[in-house]
């Protein structure tokens, strides 16, 4: 249980870092452009998070059973 948080919570750190890159590169070269780009990556993370805090707490669950 803890290393399924201790996991998640690395992947999904190394998941945003790798999603940020690209934004902070384009942004400011893009201008009012980017901003789609910007929703995109943030609906993708929100996600991302989403689905983390669900598995854990399936598992969790799982483990009371």
């Amino acid at each position: 249980m803890l290393s399924e948080i201790i996991f998640g919570l690395i992947g999904t750190t190394m998941a945003i870092v790798f999603y940020l890159v690209p934004i902070f590169k384009l942004v400011p070269n893009l201008g009012a452009r980017s901003i789609p780009l910007v929703v995109v990556v943030l609906i993708g993370v929100v996600m991302m998070i989403v689905e983390f805090v669900q598995t854990v707490r399936a598992a969790k669950d799982d483990n009371k059973s």
